[in-house]
Formats: structure tokens, C-alpha cells, sequence
């Protein structure tokens, strides 16, 4: 896979994975409301996903060793993984309780960062383990605090 192609696949993924269930965890954990995580994933899916995509462009374009086309593939593929990967985090909750879909999406997700952190230290050589536990952790540091950020809101502005 191309430089360009790869930063923005692998950037949209991680991002999709950890902001959605991020949000899906504070909102959860604030409202325990399906109506609005499915909001928030939605949200995630087309703002956010636009965000990090012009993100990409404008960084990528401050490097002035990118060509226009490269910087073109980034953006887009930053764009097309991040809506894809925030909108997968749909179908747990659609479809099971809402507590329940918090559970598989959680897995979902910390899955989905192992899978994607052992593919980008073998592309890197650096060692699986290392960089798997890493990302797992800043994972689970996000999980943990957008809970207690959704119980706060709960508490202090209900």
C-alpha cells in the first residue's frame, strides 16, 4: 500500500475507533440514552470525519515533500476509514441494549487497535508487543475517562 494511502487509513482507523467509542462511552455514561449515542456516532461519523481529513490535508501539506496527489490520497482515505470505522460502531447498538452494545463495542474497538497496532509495528519492525500495549493502554486511559467525564455531567448538569 502506498505511504500516502497507509497514513490516512491508519489514521482514520485509530481515530474512528478511539473518538467514537469515547463518545459513545461519555454519552453512555451521562445519559444512557440510545437515542443519543446514535447521535454521537452519527455526529463522529460526518463531522469529526471531516475534521481529521482536512486535518490530514492541511499537515500533509505543510510537509513540502508531498506531492499534490499524495496529499489528495491521504485526505481521502483519512476521510473514507474514519466514517466507515465511527459507522461500525452502528451495529452493536442498533441492535442490542444499550449496555450490552457498550460491552461489544468496547471489545470491538480494543480489538480493532490490536489488530491495527501489531500490523503497523510489523510494517515499522519494531516489537508487536510494545507497540499493541501502548496503544491498548491510551485506549483503555480514554475509555476510563470519558466515563468519568459522562458521570460528571450526569452529576452536575442533570
Amino acid at each position: 500500500m502506498k505511504l500516502s494511502l497507509r497514513k490516512g487509513f491508519s489514521f482514520g482507523v485509530t481515530s474512528g475507533i478511539i473518538t467514537t467509542l469515547g463518545l459513545m462511552i461519555g454519552l453512555n455514561a451521562g445519559t444512557h440514552s440510545k437515542l443519543v449515542v446514535i447521535g454521537g456516532i452519527l455526529t463522529i461519523a460526518v463531522a469529526d470525519a471531516l475534521s481529521d481529513a482536512s486535518g490530514m490535508h492541511v499537515s500533509e501539506e505543510a510537509e513540502a515533500k508531498h506531492t499534490e496527489k499524495s496529499i489528495w490520497e491521504s485526505t481521502f482515505a483519512t476521510l473514507l476509514s474514519k466514517f466507515v470505522f465511527a459507522l461500525t460502531f452502528m451495529v452493536p447498538v442498533l441492535l442490542l441494549e444499550l449496555s450490552t452494545a457498550i460491552v461489544v463495542s468496547m471489545i470491538y474497538g480494543l480489538g480493532l487497535i490490536a489488530v491495527t497496532s501489531y500490523f503497523i509495528a510489523k510494517k515499522e519492525k519494531a516489537k508487536p508487543m510494545k507497540v499493541v500495549s501502548e496503544h491498548l493502554l491510551l485506549m483503555v486511559l480514554v475509555i476510563i475517562l470519558t466515563h468519568l467525564v459522562g458521570m460528571f455531567v450526569a452529576v452536575f448538569f442533570s
